[in-house]
């Protein structure tokens, strides 16, 4: 696994910024419970990028079939973590109202995924499939 140093940059100043913005605000249970859920996203989230490494691409491609770390288990963890870290803050901006962008989100995200297993399948064959029955989404 090779270090993916702009993402780890991108993350800390992300969380840097975050921590600025919002150190003063009051601690309600909406704001404990969504960092709850996006803190442990968030870090997952940024592993699950690190890991993927070179093979990330914003379109779906077939560089590498990445099946180490986080990927030995789930398919799609930068899909998984990033749709939990997005519904954390949601309920850390305490607006319930904003999770009904899961309504559209979800079934994005499930889109995107069919479509790289797809290609996945056609360059990879039967080691795509054999990797697809061990892993969840």
């Amino acid at each position: 696994m090779k270090l993916n140093y702009g993402t780890l940059a991108l993350a800390t100043v992300f969380v840097l910024v975050f921590i600025k913005f919002t150190w003063e605000l009051p601690w309600t249970v909406p704001r404990i419970a969504g960092l709850a859920i996006a803190i442990p996203a968030f870090v997952l989230f940024v592993l699950a990028r690190i890991q993927l490494g070179r093979a990330f691409s914003v379109r779906a491609k077939a560089s590498t079939l990445v099946t180490t770390g986080l990927y030995s288990r789930i398919r799609n963890p930068i899909y998984v973590f990033g749709g939990l870290m997005i519904a954390g803050i949601m309920i850390w901006a305490d607006r319930p109202w904003l999770l009904l962008g899961f309504a559209v989100l979800i079934p994005l995200q499930v889109y995107r995924s069919r479509k790289e297993g797809r290609v996945l399948e056609e360059t990879f064959g039967a080691s795509y499939l054999d990797y697809k029955r061990q892993t969840w989404f």
